[in-house]
């Protein structure tokens, strides 16, 4: 077999590879030799079967089978005979073949850039930080007081926030359709819980009273046959009920399982706490990326730039066409936004490569606790189905590998920053959960870098 190089240009190698014709000759009688030893065919004996018509059966598909293996070979003996580590999956094109001849074909192989990751020990950031304030945490009980209020009968008219004990009868042209009755209904009034208007109509309503409620379904309501129609609803107003919010006490906390009142005041503090330290993190590690990608200019394999810009693309397209473009976008024209996803493509390839080989160089691994970690991160997203999550997890293996990229770049972010400077920079909760584009001084542009756009979600690396 002979490799030759015959283009080598930026990331590029073009190899030509000969397969002699005995070569491949010999391996199809040794393949025929072996099968012959254990076919049968009418009128032979097993193994006393004639190898001329062993190969005018079974000579097409061997030969295909010694083409692919020749292929494969020779590939990758192009690839590991000049020590290359491709980018992605070389292409390969047989450029000759008749039988008795030579097998000619073209291998492209697209290498991995030379990186040189700079000493992360120069890199400096500040990382802003926020204290919890109290404020949030007296609104957060607040709220918790509120969804678990009581309420106690008043002697007035209903008010929106009040509840209505109603007993009610739909009809349509007059006649009560399944579903519509039932007795003793609480209704909170501002709810939004009914028909359109139905609440409305119930305003002003004191205990004793009755009315005779108009209403139209809307398009779309689930039982098709009153959907878009008209219907009265003869109500009967038993209690109007003012609601009483609960208390902020111990017993508000033992309520939601928890001791006490201060172990409440903790839980929340605590819940609070890790949303900002996450925005803190997010907006660290942005800054970490934008330095990586200042110090840091080597080529990107054709390919994985433009499978990345395609895809991006193909998103951009869709929010366009949907209306969704952010009005910064929607002004540019399609010029403009190629050239500006092109470097965001470029970007994200670049520091993707730029991670993988700091990982690389470091024996930074995904282990399996770590993928474990991951799942039940998660599975927290998802309150009362995190069974569902785990299982999920489970027996999707794809799911599993799409989940250990992140985590793969997270260690290999936290790796440079535990070798960076940081200094923490006290701000307000409010302005940590700005989005820093949008959070400059005034008088002072906001930073210049590429921003999150609907097209760029997919990654951290942007």
């Amino acid at each position: 077999m002979q490799v030759t190089e015959i283009n080598a240009e930026g990331l590029k190698r073009e190899f030509k590879v000969v397969v002699p014709a005995a070569q491949l000759e010999t391996r199809i009688q040794d393949k025929l030799a072996e099968i012959s030893r254990t076919i049968s065919m009418p009128g032979f004996r097993p193994g006393k079967v004639p190898q001329g018509l062993v190969r005018k059966k079974y000579g097409p598909a061997i030969m295909g089978e010694i083409l692919e293996a020749a292929v494969n070979e020779g590939s990758a003996q192009a690839i590991t005979s000049n020590g290359l580590r491709p980018a992605v999956q070389p292409k390969v094109e047989i450029t000759n073949y008749a039988e008795n001849a030579d097998l000619e074909f073209a291998v492209t192989v697209e290498i991995m850039p030379e990186i040189t990751a700079m000493d992360f020990a120069t890199v400096s950031l500040e990382r802003d930080k926020a204290v919890v304030p109290d404020a949030e945490i007296d609104e957060a009980l607040a709220k918790i007081a509120e969804r678990n209020e009581s309420s106690e009968p008043v002697e007035r008219a209903a008010q929106s926030g009040d509840v209505v004990v109603i007993d009610f009868v739909g009809k349509q042209d007059g006649v009560a359709f399944t579903g519509g009755t039932a007795e003793g209904y609480s209704l909170k009034l501002g709810s939004n819980t009914f028909i359109p208007g139905f609440e409305d109509q119930l305003a002003g309503k004191k205990a004793g009273d009755e009315a005779v409620v108009e209403v139209s379904f809307p398009e779309g309501y689930g039982n098709e046959s009153l959907a878009g129609k008209p219907a009265t609803f003869d109500v009967k107003v038993n209690e109007v009920r003012a609601p009483k919010a609960a208390v902020v006490d111990d017993e508000l906390a033992k309520s939601v399982g928890l001791e006490n009142l201060e172990a409440l005041r903790t839980a929340i503090r605590d819940e609070i706490s890790r949303e900002l330290d996450a925005a803190s993190r997010i907006r660290l590690k942005r800054a970490l990326l934008d330095v990586l990608a200042a110090n840091h200019d080597f080529p990107v394999p054709p390919t994985m730039f433009e499978q990345e810009f395609e895809h991006i693309w193909k998103q951009v397209t869709e929010d366009r066409e949907a209306g969704r473009l952010d009005a910064s976008d929607a002004a540019k024209s399609e010029e403009e936004l190629k050239a500006e996803y092109t470097t965001l493509a470029q970007r994200r390839v670049r520091l993707g490569l730029l991670l993988a080989e700091v990982g690389r160089a470091n024996n930074i691994t995904v282990t399996q606790d770590d993928l474990n970690r991951g799942i039940m991160m998660e599975a927290r997203n998802y309150p009362g189905q995190e069974h569902l999550v785990l299982q999920y997890y489970q027996k999707n293996q794809e799911a599993l590998e799409n989940l250990r990229a992140p985590l793969y770049e997270e260690k290999v972010v936290d790796f440079i920053l535990e070798l960076a400077k940081i200094t923490d920079k006290e701000i307000s909760a409010e302005a940590l959960r700005q989005d820093p584009d949008l959070a400059a001084p005034a008088g002072e542009e906001a930073p210049a870098k590429p921003k999150k756009k609907a097209a760029a979600k997919k990654k951290a690396t942007e």
